[in-house]
């Protein structure tokens, strides 16, 4: 599966076009502008899996960095600021990283 299965490339492009600067990136925005936050709860767990590159059951802050290049190679890798930010908005339980209820709830909130 990938994510062009479950999101259309434009919208996908035009998302990450939009937080190209540093510092620029809002999860909240992205996944309005990519459609991810008007997927159905099981559409949103199988993006959570593409992005789980370690099938882990979480993403990791090593697997956030590349985020954006999850969803379009050759986007930039966000910054330390980024994720940082992007951790503390989504982990719920304050384990440093985010598991699957997390970020459904971060998508849908």
């Amino acid at each position: 599966m990938s994510l062009t299965s479950i999101l259309s490339a434009e919208a996908i492009e035009n998302a990450v076009k939009d937080c190209q600067a540093p510092d620029s990136f809002s999860f909240k925005k992205f996944s309005q502008l990519c459609g991810l936050s008007s997927k159905t709860p099981q559409e949103i767990r199988d993006v959570f899996q593409i992005l789980d590159e370690d099938n882990s059951g979480y993403i990791e802050e090593s697997e956030l960095k590349f985020f954006l290049q999850r969803f379009f190679p050759g986007a930039r890798t966000l910054t330390e600021a980024e994720t940082k930010s992007f951790i503390s908005a989504a982990d719920d339980n304050s384990d440093g990283r985010i598991g699957v209820d997390e970020f459904q709830a971060m998508v849908l909130s």
